[in-house]
């Protein structure tokens, strides 16, 4: 365990590092409501890439694989005073976040020194080709296929809902690299580049107004065969080991930033007057004793995860809570809002509280919709029963 002394040192630097560097310019940017907005994009790619030059991206990394070696402590710490900071959501999500951390744990000694250094410097990035029209919660149904033709893999299928794809270097794809096997068994995790000709990205509009989701069209793409994580047809293990991050450590820094939010739908109902609101007050304070509950059961699960040094199945559990506690969070700051929740500025421009409201009607979809996350509760953390297969007709 770390004395206090040094985590208040480290508080200290990124503190002042924070204050140093993180200018109206970059604090005024998009971004706020989470690692899927790609508002303002290229000048939150130059903060990132700041970032990257002053050592904050990888910070648990292994310090021989370009990271800092953090411990966990100080990671919640760093992503703390991001989020007081007002600091804008990270454009390296999803190569920090999950690839990376994928890399760092089960890839080989190339693939680190190939993947680990753009990604340290904000060079390149990532986009995560997992769900398809016919697969979706199901991730083990996709039909996008890979064969091998000599020394390379040959892609053919569709992804969708692709965050980042029109940013994307490269794609971390599921694909079936064998149609005889069980459908989890016959799985392979790929790496593609996404600039060739094999690859058609198409934009999908939101209810927000922008397009940060895409779907994606794979023909005849190729990546070369040391571009697989794992083994052939064990990629299911990798892909799980994705979401173990996406749904733990990954989004500790949005989950900290929900206390942001919070106080300033706080400070929002006094100014309008709607904390007098006995019915509304209730509300708020019922949202932010969940919020404190939020950060207990974070705090248990980074604990587990210094313990054990993966995220069990436990992580569903966060991913639950903190994906309905924003849905209901957006619904009582439309609450809030009252009749102006119903305008919008010129051209659609939704304001602070409206692109939240709209925004998280998703959250207990993406990353695991929030049925798939109680089977896993009940099966493998509860020990229940497994629920019965339907057969196919």
């Amino acid at each position: 365990m770390q004395a206090a002394p040094e985590l208040e040192a480290f508080r200290h630097e990124v503190r002042s590092w924070l204050d140093e560097n993180l200018s109206d310019e970059f604090r005024n940017l998009g971004g706020d409501a989470g690692p899927a907005d790609d508002r303002d994009w290229d000048a939150r790619v130059v903060w990132e890439q700041r970032l990257g030059e002053a050592g904050w991206i990888g910070l648990g990394w292994p310090k021989d694989l370009g990271g800092r070696g953090a411990s966990i402590l100080e990671e919640v710490i760093f992503h703390e005073e991001y989020a007081k900071a007002g600091a804008p959501a990270r454009v390296s999500f999803f190569g920090e976040g999950l690839l990376g951390p994928t890399i760092v744990n089960l890839g080989t000694p190339e693939q680190k020194a190939k993947f680990l250094p753009p990604i340290l410097a904000a060079k390149e990035f990532w986009c995560q080709g997992y769900s398809e029209p016919d697969a979706g919660s199901d991730l083990a149904g996709v039909k996008t296929t890979a064969v091998l033709d000599g020394d390379e893999w040959v892609i053919n299928g569709q992804k969708i809902w692709t965050t980042f794809a029109h940013h994307a270097d490269w794609c971390f794809a599921v694909v079936r690299t064998d149609p005889e096997a069980p459908k989890h068994k016959g799985l392979s995790y790929l790496l593609v580049p996404m600039d060739q000709p094999g690859v058609e990205v198409r934009g999908i509009k939101t209810i927000v107004g922008t397009s940060e989701f895409n779907e994606v069209f794979f023909t005849d793409a190729r990546t070369p065969t040391e571009n697989i994580v794992g083994e052939v047809n064990d990629g299911w293990k990798v892909a799980m080991a994705t979401l173990g991050f996406e749904r733990g450590t990954a989004f500790l820094g949005q989950q900290l930033r929900f206390e942001e939010e919070m106080r300033h739908l706080l400070a929002e109902a006094q100014k309008r007057g709607r904390a007098d609101d006995p019915v509304l007050r209730d509300r708020l304070a019922d949202a932010y004793a969940r919020l404190r509950i939020m950060r207990f059961n974070g705090e248990r699960m980074l604990a587990n995860l210094a313990a054990k040094g993966v995220l069990g199945p436990e992580s569903s559990i966060g991913k639950l809570y903190w994906s309905s506690w924003h849905r209901a969070l957006g619904e009582l700051e439309v609450a809030v809002m009252g009749p102006d929740a119903m305008v919008v500025g010129p051209g659609y421009e939704p304001n602070e509280f409206q692109h939240y409201f709209l925004s998280s009607r998703a959250e207990t979809i993406y990353a695991g919709s929030s049925e798939i996350q109680r089977n896993v509760i009940a099966e493998r953390v509860l020990g229940l029963p497994r629920e019965p297969a339907v057969a196919s007709k």
